[in-house]
């Protein structure tokens, strides 16, 4: 398992220990986690904090030079919101933990020259299997259902 990938799934399983929703993201800046974060909606009563929002939000005020060399983790597939983030701020490469349980816009996140890496790592989608069964009603506000 990919070290970056590692530290947003861990990332992810604090956002659950919070009774939060468990997904992680972290930001990578030649080859260093630079931000960190999950989602915390719940956690700070937030319409927008999900994991990847986190992260960049914890990782400061970059340079866009900083974001264009930068590598996003995130164990979900980022929603409209997260991948438009990462589009405005044109983070090239986006490796995603799972497509499985949810699929963000990646067609159109790769139609504007972003590589998206998919894993489709176990951990990753049995944490989301195992909270979508358990917080069902949770889920469906967190992806605007």
């Amino acid at each position: 398992m990919d070290e970056f990938m590692q530290a947003a799934i861990e990332e992810a399983k604090q956002g659950w220990q919070e009774g939060g929703i468990p997904i992680g993201s972290v930001l990578v800046i030649d080859g260093k986690i630079v931000g960190r974060g999950h989602n915390r909606r719940v956690q700070k009563g937030s319409a927008i904090l999900h994991a990847e929002m986190d992260c960049i939000e914890n990782a400061g005020r970059l340079k866009a030079r900083d974001y264009q060399r930068a590598v996003l983790y995130s164990t979900l597939s980022p929603c409209d919101m997260c991948s438009g983030t990462a589009l405005l701020y044109k983070i090239p490469k986006i490796v995603i933990g799972e497509n499985v349980t949810f699929q963000g816009p990646e067609a159109y996140v790769r139609s504007r020259g972003v590589e998206l890496v998919i894993l489709n790592d176990p951990e990753c989608i049995q944490l989301m299997r195992d909270f979508i069964a358990a917080k069902p009603e949770l889920w469906n506000e967190d992806i605007g259902v």
